[in-house]
């Protein structure tokens, strides 16, 4: 369904034996609410940007939201994933090699989707957690209060939950 406002859910996935418990603010980009932007970035330990591979336009519109991030963003290692949405449609805009080339230019991890068919979207949850728990200095001091909380920590993460629908970067 369409995100109409601000929508907030707080999700539990296991991703190679930890529990993470996630806090997932989705914007929907909407304009009205760019005074709040500030607040989503505060603290955040992962971002997922999401394009329409059936509008260019809103790919075009990824160079501002990723200065936005900068901008807001109150840490630098922050995890980020691009994920190109609705690959089920036909009238495609954006080759999936441009959504790759984009998304390595700027250091993100990058998937496509199809939120309508739930095509890769576990798999985009999944790798972005992945991705944050190798990355130690994300979650340790932070985790007692909010974001990406785990438990039963394992050393040797590796590897794809994906079945090569991801790409890690």
């Amino acid at each position: 369904r369409q995100t109409v406002g601000v929508d907030f859910k707080v999700k539990t996935i296991s991703v190679d034996g930890n529990k993470a418990k996630l806090a997932i603010w989705d914007t929907a980009g909407q304009e009205r609410f760019r005074t709040l932007t500030p607040s989503y970035y505060r603290g955040a330990q992962g971002v997922i940007l999401v394009y329409d591979v059936t509008r260019r336009d809103t790919f075009v519109k990824l160079d501002n939201w990723l200065n936005e991030l900068e901008t807001y963003c109150t840490r630098n290692d922050i995890v980020k994933m691009l994920v190109g949405n609705k690959i089920d449609k036909e009238n495609r805009a954006v080759d999936r090699n441009e959504g790759l080339k984009f998304a390595r230019k700027h250091s993100m991890l990058f998937i496509e989707a199809s939120a309508k068919t739930c095509d890769g979207v576990q798999c985009a949850f999944e790798e972005l957690v992945e991705k944050i728990i190798q990355t130690p200095g994300l979650w340790e001091s932070e985790s007692q209060n909010r974001g990406v909380k785990l438990s039963n920590q394992e050393e040797g993460y590796g590897g794809g939950a994906c079945g090569g629908y991801c790409s890690m970067l």
